[in-house]
């Protein structure tokens, strides 16, 4: 997961350490945001949908946060449809 850089692997670690709450659901959030942006530089060719954030954020905490706040569910609602309903 060098792709991410090693802030996102510290923020992972501190929202792992975070009790369940807003703050920790924020940063979730925050977080997914800054994966899925990092991994659409880096890995142009490959995927680079919120599914495989969510992923990769259980994977790299352990199965700590299971980014299932709904804040975090809207942000899988709107993947890929931002700009696509103008006319």
């Amino acid at each position: 997961m060098r792709n991410y850089g090693r802030i996102v692997q510290d923020m992972i670690a501190y929202a792992s350490a975070l009790p369940a709450g807003q703050e920790r659901d924020t940063l979730e959030v925050y977080i997914a945001q800054c994966m899925r942006q990092r991994n659409l530089v880096w890995n142009r060719d490959q995927e680079s949908g919120i599914n495989r954030v969510r992923e990769d954020i259980i994977r790299l905490s352990g199965g700590k946060l299971a980014c299932e706040s709904p804040a975090f569910q809207a942000l899988m609602g709107n993947d890929g449809k931002k700009g696509k309903d103008k006319r």
